[in-house]
Order: structure tokens, then sequence, then C-alpha cells
């Protein structure tokens, strides 16, 4: 099945990123006139961070964006033409539209700087998908709603999933944290989450965002609180849910009647699971696209056709691998480096608080009082 793609659609941008010099004193003052190195180019979004993962895992991958026809449109472009022509075929290149770039202002010792102009991920809908060029597809992954104003209305991504499930494809969706200053902040997202649920067979947000779309207030990652999110999340309309907990690992709950379309590809043991599993130990680098990369890490194991523990471990294996490194995207490890890592025992952090009396069932996954599996 590995020879199947994985199609990433979702949002999509240039960050460019100013160099510093080591242990220069930088103040960010109106008027100062700062001098920086070359700038370092990279493709960000959901499109950038999970679909360039995939492909540095080996796995085939067909990304889904839309740009301008400006500079920064044909600077994607050339980046993603340098590393494999065939990733920009199902891209949509928009007239007269404004391409969406991130300035990152990094300097040593000071908080990043975001400067973001969303462009044309903001008129991007299920229109902009390409069918034909996903016959290959078995998987189509989405990300990122909240900062893509038409996809705030929750019928794009309700009609999108829908036809990915009429072609036989497998559903996945992830989000991203919701500025409070912005158009996402006012949306109902218990009722778009409601309307488009039930069309995703893998959700895959971090536990922050998830609180605050149900209105929850944030904390931290509890078995009582991972039980109240996921049960809501399942009477929603989900059927597998992985919850990225930030340095804490990650969490999978699944429903009683998982995607038939999953256990065809994958095996048949993701009925009723709940399981945990702190991170692998890493050196961290940056962790900037740390949890695209494991949603990355999950999908490369549900093509290969893993089952759940298998799942959760990879997850957390390809993000673990990832902070290793300021670069995600160009210098993560093959699929087969990280599995031989794991498989030579590599250690894992002591699992959060809460977490210690479950049951070990293998690689550090660890299972809830209501894992069926």
């Amino acid at each position: 099945m590995a020879s199947r793609a994985i199609a990433v659609a979702g949002h999509v941008c240039l960050d460019m990123i100013p160099t510093f010099p080591p242990h220069a004193r930088v103040e960010l003052a109106p008027g100062a006139l700062i001098h920086v190195g070359p700038s370092v180019r990279s493709i960000g979004g959901a499109v950038g961070n999970t679909g360039l993962a995939l492909h540095r895992l080996g796995q085939p991958v067909r990304l889904i964006g839309k740009l301008g026809d400006d500079g920064f449109g044909r600077g994607v472009l050339t980046l993603l033409d340098a590393i494999d022509p065939r990733l920009a075929e199902a891209m949509t290149v928009a007239a007269g539209a404004t391409s969406s770039y991130t300035v990152v202002i990094d300097p040593p010792d000071v908080d990043r700087l975001f400067l973001h102009c969303p462009g044309a991920n903001d008129t991007f809908t299920d229109a902009d998908v390409d069918w034909d060029r996903l016959d290959d597809a078995a998987i189509l992954h989405f990300g990122y709603p909240p900062v893509m104003r038409s996809m705030l209305d929750p019928e794009p991504a309700h009609r999108m999933f829908t036809e990915a499930h009429r072609r036989g494809l497998i559903t996945s969706l992830d989000m991203t944290a919701i500025d409070p200053a912005s158009d996402a902040a006012h949306v109902d997202w218990i009722a778009w989450l409601q309307r488009v649920l039930p069309t995703v067979d893998l959700f895959l947000p971090s536990l922050d965002e998830t609180l605050t779309m149900l209105g929850e207030p944030p904390g931290p990652p509890t078995p009582k609180t991972l039980a109240t999110v996921t049960d809501r999340l399942l009477d929603l309309g989900a059927r597998v849910v992985m919850l990225k907990l930030g340095d804490r690992g990650a969490s999978l709950r699944t429903a009683s009647d998982p995607p038939e379309r999953l256990t065809q590809l994958a095996n048949d043991a993701w009925a009723d699971r709940e399981l945990y599993t702190p991170c692998f130990e890493a050196e961290v680098a940056g962790t900037t696209g740390s949890g695209d990369c494991t949603i990355a890490g999950f999908l490369t194991a549900v093509m290969r056709g893993a089952g759940p523990i298998d799942c959760l471990t990879a997850a957390t294996a390809v993000g673990g691998a990832s902070v290793e490194t300021t670069d995600v995207t160009s210098a993560l490890p093959a699929w087969s480096a990280i599995a031989q890592r794991v498989a030579a025992g590599w250690p894992r952090h002591a699992p959060t608080s809460g977490f210690e009396g479950w049951p070990e069932l293998g690689q550090g996954v660890r299972r809830g009082p209501r894992d069926g599996g």
C-alpha cells in the first residue's frame, strides 16, 4: 500500500527567515536599521510542513494549495520543483491573487515575531481540489481551516470530504490555533465540527486547539480531560481522534465503529481504543512544524497497514525526530532511519502525571480503562 499517495490540502505559504549573526544584540524598535544575513526560504503551512515531511519519509504525496501568480507564488513553485516536479502538479495558481507569505523574525535571545499575509488561502474552497490529479491517492489530509477565511463556513469542508469518500479516500483533518482577534474567533466551532466531523475518518488536532473550539478552559492533559474531550468529539461524529499533547506526548481514542476505509487499508484493531504515549527523548533544536510532522508519521504508518499502537508510536517518533533540527522539511530522517531508532530502544520520557497507572502495551504505549483492544 505504500505506493499509494497521500494528498495534503489546505494552508500553504512562503516562509522567509532572515538570518542573524550569533549573539547579535537586536532591538526591534521603530526606526531601527538592523543588518541581517541571507534569508532562508521554505514552504510553510499544513501543505508545506505535513506534505514535505511525508515526502522526506518516502511517502508519495500530492500537494493541494492555492497561490497567486506573483513572485511569492513562483517562489513556492520553484522550491517544490527543486524537490520533486510532481509535488506541485495539483496546486492552484489564481491570476491576480496574492500568495501567502510569512516573514519570521527570529533574532538571538528575543521572542520570535511573525509578519503574515494570508493571501490566496482566504479564498481556498473545495472547488480548488483537482480530483483528476488524485487518482492514485488513498488519503486526503486537510489542514488549518481556522486561518482560511472561506473555510470558516463548514460547507466547503463538508463537500470536500464527502467527495473524497465518494472516491474511496480516507479523510483526515488537522486544525490550528485560533487567533482571538481574527474572524475565526467568532465562528461557532461546535456547530462547525458537528457538520464536518461525520465526514472525517481521522481527526488529528492538538488538545489546546480542541479545548478552544469546544469552549473549554486551557489545561494540562489528564486522563479526565482527555476522556471528556474525546467523548465530546465522538458525540459530534468523530471516529478516530489523535490529540497532540505537545511535549506531553499524544493520545488516541476511537469509536466502536471505526471507518471501514481505514480497516481495509490498515488492520482491524481500531475499535474502542483508548491509548496514550509520552514523547521520545530528543535534543530539541526547534519545535516549529513538529505537530505537522507528528501527523506525517501517523499517516505514513496508516499507509503501511499499521494498527493503532504502531501508528501512535510512529507519530511520536517522527515528531520527536523533527524537533532535533530547525529545518524540518529538508533534514527530517527517512522512515527507515526512524524505524530503526525505535526498534533499537529509543528512550521515551516518563508518562505525564495521571497516566502512570495505565498498563503498558509495548513501545511505551499505554492503554486506558476504556480500551477494548
